[in-house]
């Protein structure tokens, strides 16, 4: 789950956008707790989302790879990795000002997106 986490966090917004019935923040999300928070994890959310979600999330994620453009896409690729990385670059720049402006770990993990692990590395 953290690896499919890691990938929908890649996804474009787009992309997203273009398919709502996915509930990409709750994913992403998730992720964010394995990988963080993971003393908070609940063993029975996680075993019920394994067993419940999962499967129904692999139909669309086959529904998806089918419906792709691959040619289009491998044109945009670059670009898309390029803008992510000038994202990335930005929210952490923004979360460097928060912290120095004596903002909480909390309080900028809520604004941003990073985890407070992250922030406290910055």
């Amino acid at each position: 789950m953290e690896v499919v986490g890691e990938a929908v966090f890649m996804l474009t917004k787009a992309f997203k956008t273009a398919h709502p019935e996915t509930p990409w923040k709750m994913i992403e999300s998730m992720r964010h707790i394995l990988v963080h928070d993971y003393a908070n994890v609940i063993s029975e959310t996680l075993y019920d989302t394994a067993v419940n979600s999962i499967p129904e999330f692999r139909k669309q994620v086959e529904k998806y790879l089918t419906e792709t453009d691959w040619v289009e896409w491998e044109k945009e690729e670059d670009l898309f990795n390029d803008a992510q990385d000038a994202v990335y670059k930005s929210i952490v720049g923004m979360a460097k000002n928060m912290r120095a402006r004596g903002m909480s770990l909390q309080e900028i993990a809520e604004i941003t997106g990073l985890s407070e692990m992250e922030i406290e590395e910055l």
